[in-house]
């Protein structure tokens, strides 16, 4: 039995192991066929879904579907057969492009807000609240951290002398034991200043 665990059913075919490895085993005559959750699942653009299952049934294999069973060869005299096929394999892609036009849509309207759309925060902050809330809060620690730093360099101090003195008055970088150069210029360069 071949599985694509885990892996979209967006992904190209040929980007499928466990896709690759039962097509192969079809045509070897070592499997008979595929079985699928549902149609939708076995591709979410139409013309990977269309192109999949010919290669199947060029191959002698049949795919079955755990909600419907058996997807019928196209038949010359059944052409609605065909049809209501390629539309769950129409309205399967719009459900995908769907998505991704939303997931789109809210990140630009979180970050036309002001508010945090993606990635890491920058220093100076964390994430704040739970799911759709969740949002750029100030942590105090990395914003003394990063007032300081501003203030030294502002002394005209080196970006490794300015990591050394935060060192050694306690204020610790986001993820080191202690303060770089590179790091303390990243702030810097994060709050405008070189």
């Amino acid at each position: 039995m071949s599985r694509d665990e885990g892996v979209s059913g967006a992904t190209e075919a040929l980007d499928r192991p466990g896709l690759s490895e039962a097509l192969l085993l079809i045509r070897e005559g070592e499997a008979e066929g595929l079985l699928i959750p549902r149609l939708d699942r076995l591709a979410r653009a139409l013309t990977v879904q269309e192109a999949t299952l010919a290669v199947v049934w060029r191959d002698g294999g049949k795919v079955f579907t755990a909600d419907g069973g058996e997807v019928h060869q196209d038949d010359p005299d059944d052409p609605m057969r065909t049809a209501m096929r390629q539309v769950i394999g129409v309205f399967a892609e719009l459900d995908r492009r769907m998505v991704v036009k939303r997931l789109r849509d809210g990140r630009a309207a979180k970050a036309a807000s002001g508010r945090k759309a993606v990635g890491a925060y920058a220093y100076g902050f964390h994430g704040d609240g739970e799911g759709r809330e969740r949002d750029a809060a100030p942590n105090p620690t990395e914003q003394a951290a990063q007032a300081r730093i501003l203030e030294l360099r502002a002394e005209g101090m080196s970006y490794r002398a300015i990591g050394a003195q935060l060192d050694s008055e306690g204020l610790p970088p986001r993820r080191a034991a202690k303060w770089s150069a590179m790091t303390v210029r990243s702030v810097c360069q994060q709050a405008g200043i070189s």
